[in-house]
């Protein structure tokens, strides 16, 4: 796809706020279960 400004870019032709969202939760997701893996390390060893 070509954008002609960041602003369309972000924007996702009216659909930016569910991209981006579904975005931020993936990321969250991901830093949680790195964080849940490193405190059960933590305790077993």
């Amino acid at each position: 796809m070509y954008w002609s400004s960041w602003s369309e870019f972000f924007h996702m032709g009216g659909y930016g706020i569910y991209v981006w969202g579904s975005m931020g939760v993936m990321a969250i997701a991901m830093v949680l279960e790195v964080w849940q893996v490193r405190a059960r390390r933590k305790r077993m060893g």
